[in-house]
């Protein structure tokens, strides 16, 4: 515990910390060359201690930001970084989540010291890492089926990029060009971060700004033992499923068993299903990140977030089980659909402990579309990856935001300008699914409709969740639509698709992708006429 600091201070540093992982995203949004980046800003940005901790993070993807420290581990016990050297890694059982998401690395040094006083750290889920589909985002079995595995390695040594590990990552992806764009666009990032934080320890000292990084996350601990002190005591449980694995196994539990004493918790997963064949299973880092996010949620909307929001947690998983699967199992599905999962049940577990605080279900998916293939128009490779938005679950406050992403994503959607430019597809339909969302006192928000239809030949991944079954609703209010998936070729029937499913496009071929809508909440008010 360090000493006490001015409240003032601790505001003021804490802006200051965050501002530097916010200006590595703007470097990083500006610089990107592929859409996902660019537009959809599918990446995270944070500043981590010399311990590796969490300092401070940027407002994008809770996915990332909880796991992104221990990668930052990984780095640290693999790799010595030098001034002006960066490491790169996408090990998901080395911190990472799953392969297409990339972590760059890059120390922060005061003149003259020989250790680093923090780390600066960006992860981008990139387009397309190699497996055995385009965008990477496989019905696979194995990990080695979803791309190429990055150990932490030293990609830039003294400010000079490594060409040769360069190449070879480049040699195993589908799109090498947008790739070295990407790449280009992290090491800016990464750059822009170790200066800004240079130019604050410069301006304040080194030590101030590590005494000032340790009190934030003292005072983030603080906040969040005063958030749990104000649950009641005791022990929740809460279970809800996952549709399938995409291969074989059906009807996967997500339980967790919540105990509540004091300004202390322990959140139990292990009577959790055992890890599937399939691509669902999400390692400890992703299990640690909901986690993470959801005591977010419980804190003031100005509470700093760091390591210290951990620190009353104590999280049990059991190795082998979805929630913390082990190497080599599959996992491209576990970082967006099983953590959305995650989620679900300790907020549903946590309604119970406080009714009324808490909302239903939002849609519950990531809804994964990826395509891939070759541009016979514009003569070249292309892979793109996105996520589509749903409904949100409505609350006692008030109904749910209808097409926005929620819980463990924070991405926008693709505009139709820049989805049509980087591939072949025409964006048929965008529009709100309307009365999608859960019925109830407060109603669900609404899903979306996104019609696109293939130009050219090329490949399709989906993959996503309830489609079997809809959000949850709370205190009465009905469950939200599931998703639908419908795939439409000339000159034939509609066809409904499952909800992970790979096939081949033919030009001409529409696919219509329809989300869930989220839970409502309380019991919808039924009026009565009286009659003479």
């Amino acid at each position: 515990m360090t000493a006490p600091c001015s409240p003032i201070a601790l505001q003021v540093f804490a802006h200051r910390f965050a501002a530097a992982a916010e200006e590595m995203g703007g470097t990083l949004m500006r610089a990107a060359f592929s859409s996902n980046i660019k537009e959809r800003r599918d990446f995270s940005c944070a500043v981590c201690d010399a311990a590796g901790n969490l300092a401070a993070q940027a407002a994008h993807i809770p996915v990332h930001l909880g796991s992104m420290p221990l990668s930052v581990l990984a780095v640290m016990q693999a790799v010595p970084l030098a001034p002006g050297d960066m490491a790169v890694c996408n090990d998901p059982f080395r911190g990472g989540t799953h392969l297409p998401d990339i972590t760059l690395v890059a120390p922060v040094y005061a003149p003259g010291e020989a250790a680093p006083r923090f780390f600066v750290a960006n992860r981008a889920h990139h387009a397309d890492v190699g497996g055995m589909s385009a965008g990477s985002m496989p019905l696979s079995t194995s990990l080695f089926q979803e791309g190429i595995i990055i150990p932490p390695l030293r990609l830039v040594r003294a400010g000079e990029v490594d060409r040769s590990l360069l190449s070879l990552i480049l040699a195993n992806v589908r799109t090498p060009a947008e790739r070295e764009g990407d790449f280009a666009a992290q090491i800016m990032a990464n750059l822009a971060g170790v200066a800004r934080l240079q130019a604050l320890m410069q301006a304040h000292g080194p030590h101030e700004m590590t005494t000032m990084a340790a009190a934030l996350q003292d005072y983030a601990e603080a906040l969040c033992r005063k958030a749990i002190a104000a649950l009641p005591d005791g022990e929740y449980l809460f279970e809800d499923l996952l549709d399938s694995d995409g291969v074989a196994t059906v009807d996967i539990p997500i339980r967790v068993r919540l105990r509540i004493r004091g300004e202390a918790m322990e959140i139990d997963f292990r009577d959790s299903a055992d890890q599937t064949p399939g691509s669902v299973n999400a390692v400890r880092a992703i299990t640690l990140s909901c986690v993470l996010y959801v005591l977010r949620c419980l804190l003031p909307e100005d509470a700093p977030t760091n390591a210290g929001c951990l620190r009353p947690v104590t999280l049990l998983t059991r190795p082998g089980s979805v929630v913390d699967a082990i190497f080599p199992a599959a996992v491209a599905g576990g970082n967006v659909e099983t953590s959305q999962r995650i989620v679900d049940v300790l907020l549903g577990a946590l309604a119970k402990a406080a009714p009324g605080r808490f909302p239903a279900a939002s849609q519950g998916t990531m809804n994964n579309l990826t395509l891939g293939g070759y541009d016979a128009v514009r003569k070249r490779p292309f892979a793109y990856y996105e996520t589509l938005a749903g409904g949100h679950g409505a609350s006692a406050v008030g109904p749910g935001a209808s097409g926005v992403h929620s819980h463990m994503t924070n991405t926008l959607n693709t505009p139709v300008e820049a989805l049509e430019y980087a591939c072949p597809v025409r964006v048929r339909r965008l529009a709100v699914r309307k009365g999608s969302g859960g019925s109830g006192r407060h109603c669900g928000g609404d899903g979306l409709v996104r019609e696109l239809e293939a130009l050219q030949p090329m490949e399709a991944t989906l993959l996503g969740e309830r489609r079997t079954r809809g959000p949850w609703g709370l205190d009465g209010g009905e469950a939200g639509l599931p998703g639908r998936t419908l795939l439409r070729r000339p000159g034939q029937p509609e066809v409904a698709l499952p909800g992970k499913v790979r096939l081949q496009l033919e030009a001409g071929d529409v696919l219509r992708l329809e989300t869930p809508g989220g839970g409502g909440f309380g019991p919808a008010r039924v009026s009565v006429e009286v009659g003479d």
